[in-house]
């Protein structure tokens, strides 16, 4: 399944940025949709990975209008052939494995 295309500036405001100092340096740039292109739900992008809650991350979550950070738990599936998902707990569309395209395929082969 091919890669959703959408891109959303992630714009963080002074106050995320603060609040998440501690943990995390947040830095204005974009985010790339991780989702199969027929999802009908928010596009998504993992940010990172929260280092004291196993199987959690913090991913951005964006439609046309706005965007907000949530911490949520991993896709809890995984096959012997590609590990486990990547995605998140009930993401839609396929899992992360069945997502291709050729900039992760680029990036596979190295």
């Amino acid at each position: 399944m091919n890669p959703c295309t959408a891109v959303a500036p992630l714009e963080p405001p002074a106050h995320v940025v603060a609040l998440f100092a501690p943990v995390r340096r947040m830095e204005a740039g974009r985010v790339r949709c991780e989702l199969g292109e027929d999802h009908d739900d928010d596009h998504a992008a993992m940010l990172w990975d929260e280092g004291g809650r196993a199987g959690r991350a913090v991913w951005a979550r964006w439609d046309g209008r706005s965007m907000r950070l949530a911490s949520l738990d991993r896709c809890g599936v995984s096959v012997r052939e590609y590990g486990p998902c990547g995605l998140f707990d009930g993401h839609p569309s396929a899992h992360g494995w069945e997502v291709t395209g050729p900039t992760g395929e680029a990036i596979a082969r190295q």
